[in-house]
């Protein structure tokens, strides 16, 4: 199946163009508390699935918080430091009731291949925490420790595995994990984070799912941070046509309006959101109407069995990775020495 996500709010259950109806209905779902909230140019999304949620979606019980900045870019420093901001208060909202204190051992892992830029955060997030504050205890009172143990594909163990050696031996209070994430959605990619209490599989995002790393596996609370680096390549597909869809449909709609009439330059389309696409119905069919989601669906029907392991990632990768190690890093190191 293509149009893998591990964004929880890109989901089936949670689709990104939801109606003020669909928002309603799911904020009185049972299991599912929903609250979407923008600061400036983030907008900022938490979602707490109890016992009941969990069951009715499929998704773990915990909870969620997704940043997510569609303006930021690789030379936006202003906007990632907002970013970085906001990441350390909901760092710190995650870990509200967690009674860690000055004392209390964090073990990091950063998850993913340092040598494949996409998937580099964790190491590199890792390498800049290894030059931080955070090593600079003596050996007697080590409180914090950094580790990033590579894929299998490299080592032949399974992360878990690791993971699950160090905490024995360190024996925690609490482990967070960064990794790269996949996404659904391609206006996503680089542009959101997330962090959740329920840990995570490595690889499930891109089709290579290993065993989980969580406080179900480990006896220990688990913080997973990720950030979406690639997106299935048909998935790009449906993003363009969705993208003409919308073009034809609003030069047909403003083709008859009486600005249009004295424009002395090319029609461009409309950034409304709401544009009726019920007048390419006589043309391309019912479909056209359909939601996003549906007409994603539409095509993955279409191209189920074709580049099923085609993955794509912006050309500046090595930028974000850049920018979003250090914020991983930076941010955390602040919430550990200021917690």
């Amino acid at each position: 199946m293509w149009g893998r996500t591990d964004l929880l709010d890109e989901s089936d259950e949670m689709v990104k163009h939801r109606t003020a109806e669909e928002k309603n209905k799911l904020n009185n779902s049972e299991g599912i508390i929903f609250e979407e909230t923008r600061e400036g140019a983030v907008l900022v999304t938490s979602i707490e699935v109890n016992e009941a949620g969990e069951k009715k979606i499929g998704k773990k019980k915990g909870k969620y918080i997704t940043l997510t900045d569609l303006t930021v870019s690789p030379d936006s420093e202003d906007s990632f430091k907002a970013l970085e901001k906001l990441f350390i208060e909901k760092l710190r909202e995650m870990h509200n009731d967690y009674n860690l204190s000055k004392d209390s051992k964090i073990l990091i892992i950063g998850l993913g291949n340092a040598t494949i830029t996409p998937d580099a955060i964790g190491p590199k997030a890792i390498e800049y925490l290894q030059n931080s504050s955070l090593t600079n205890d003596s050996a007697e009172r080590v409180k914090v420790v950094m580790y990033a143990p590579g894929v299998t594909g490299q080592t032949g163990f399974e992360t878990s595995d690791f993971v699950e050696a160090i905490s024995k031996a360190f024996k925690p209070d609490l482990i967070i994990v960064l990794d790269a994430l996949a996404a659904r959605n391609s206006e996503r990619l680089c542009k959101t984070i997330q962090l959740t209490n329920t840990g995570i599989h490595p690889g499930s995002g891109v089709g290579n799912q290993r065993k989980e790393v969580s406080e179900e596996v480990y006896g220990v609370p688990v913080t997973a941070i990720g950030i979406p680096m690639v997106v299935d390549g048909p998935v790009l597909y449906a993003d363009a046509m969705e993208q003409v869809i919308h073009y034809i449909a609003s030069k047909v709609e403003e083709k008859g309006s009486p600005s249009s009439a004295l424009a002395v330059t090319p029609m461009v389309s409309s950034k409304k959101p709401n544009i009726d696409k019920s007048v390419l119905q006589p043309i391309f069919g019912e479909w056209v109407t359909w939601p996003t989601e549906e007409k994603r669906k539409l095509f993955e029907e279409v191209f189920v069995g074709k580049n099923p392991s085609l993955f794509v990632t912006p050309k500046e990768t090595d930028a974000w990775v850049e920018h979003y190690a250090y914020i991983l890093s930076n941010g955390i190191e602040s919430w550990i020495t200021t917690r």
